[in-house]
């Protein structure tokens, strides 16, 4: 299934985006916030079947935030269902 990032508020300190398929249906949202020169990400999806889909869209979006801030440390917590999801390797050690 595919799924879009829809904004829903973007601001210089945080972002709120929902996460939508391809008829418009809300399945989630994500949030961004940025403090100094840390990154936090909170976002929950409700669909299990998106969860693939979920990390390959929200990798990348991640990936050009931080190139917009060099040494930008990301903290995230993302659940799809009720399960984590891992964005790296290092978060699996933790």
């Amino acid at each position: 299934m595919q799924i879009y990032f829809s904004p829903e508020v973007i601001t210089p300190e945080y972002q709120v985006l929902n996460v939508v398929d391809g008829k418009n249906k809300g399945v989630g949202n994500v949030a961004f916030l940025f403090a100094e020169k840390k990154l936090y990400v909170y976002g929950i999806l409700e669909e299990n079947e998106v969860g693939a889909d979920f990390k390959d869209l929200i990798t990348p979006y991640i990936k050009g935030l931080a190139k917009a801030k060099p040494g930008l440390d990301i903290l995230s917590c993302l659940y799809v269902g009720c399960k984590k999801i891992k964005l790296n390797e290092e978060e699996e050690d933790e």
